[in-house]
């Protein structure tokens, strides 16, 4: 059986985010994307347009100083739902971050267009970025 075509386009994604590739990852990106990061932490929110969530990307760079770093368990996909599994670790302020992530993705016509970060342990990724 081939894999859903939505997990090509997950797989692109990571692999331009892991990159920095900011043009890659706008190929795969709706331009009125919807990035939902829960919590209570500084990042937590909606982040509303390609621009908005690509700037949230380079803030978790950028406080991370480029450790932040997804590292790909599983990722499952039909119709309606891509998810994917991750590991993610990074380090800030003498805080490290290491634990799992699961994104569930809306995908339409090759793009993402919606997005839900949940992680493993809420309240500790909320002290890593405070």
């Amino acid at each position: 059986m081939a894999d859903h075509p939505n997990i090509g386009v997950f797989h692109r994604a990571l692999e331009a985010f892991s990159a920095g590739d900011m043009e890659a990852l706008a190929e795969v990106f709706h331009p009125d994307v919807v990035w939902h990061l829960g919590g209570h932490g500084p990042l937590a929110g909606d982040y509303r347009g390609r621009d908005a969530a690509f700037a949230l990307f380079q803030r978790e760079f950028e406080l991370t100083g480029g450790t932040y770093r997804p590292q790909l368990h599983d990722v499952l996909a039909n119709d309606e739902h891509t998810v994917a599994l991750l590991h993610v670790r990074a380090s800030r302020e003498g805080k490290e971050l290491d634990m799992n992530e699961t994104i569930i993705f809306h995908i339409r016509e090759g793009r993402i267009t919606e997005a839900w970060g949940l992680w493993s342990d809420q309240k500790a990724y909320d002290a890593f970025w405070s």
